[in-house]
């Protein structure tokens, strides 16, 4: 057990992600955040970062709507390596935090992916399906741009957790 300037209990545990709390705990950190930090690897190896809404399935696929002329779309294009960061801003140091950090590969969802995508993530946030609908003038603008974006999977390989609960 590591003991950090007297704060007692903190440790760092290996376990797998197929072990119940382990999934647990991580699909409640997606569940209670709506926004990501993802990272890629731009032309030069420099870094990247963005921030994005992301909804996710139960097999553990992200995904997340994106400019396909974005900088780190088009990076992606090149290079899928990737990592994302999910956590609550507001939590206080000292108290029992939750946030996860995932490294994978990042792709543009396409047929059954993109569906999939586009359904989980109208499901998670209803104004995107609205818009999507558009019913007035400066709604059928949005859905048109909307449209323009793509969706993005990011399949981890490697998942870090944070819970200190």
């Amino acid at each position: 057990m590591n003991r950090v300037s007297g704060m007692s209990g903190l440790k760092t545990v290996s376990r797998t992600l197929s072990e119940e709390p382990v999934r647990r705990s991580l699909f409640r950190i997606l569940r209670e955040n709506a926004l990501c930090s993802m990272s890629t690897v731009a032309t030069g190896n420099r870094a990247h970062i963005n921030i994005a809404y992301f909804c996710y399935s139960r097999a553990l696929e992200l995904f997340f709507l994106s400019d396909p002329g974005s900088l780190h779309s088009r990076s992606l294009a090149e290079n899928p390596s990737m990592a994302m960061t999910i956590f609550r801003s507001a939590q206080s140091w000292g108290r029992p935090d939750r946030g996860a950090q995932l490294f994978g590969t990042c792709r543009e969802a396409k047929g059954p992916h993109a569906r999939n995508a586009e359904r989980l993530y109208g499901e998670r946030f209803p104004p995107y399906a609205r818009t999507l609908e558009g019913r007035t003038l400066e709604a059928r603008r949005q859905a048109e741009q909307l449209r323009s974006y793509r969706f993005y999977r990011f399949v981890p390989r490697t998942v870090k957790i944070l819970d200190e609960s």
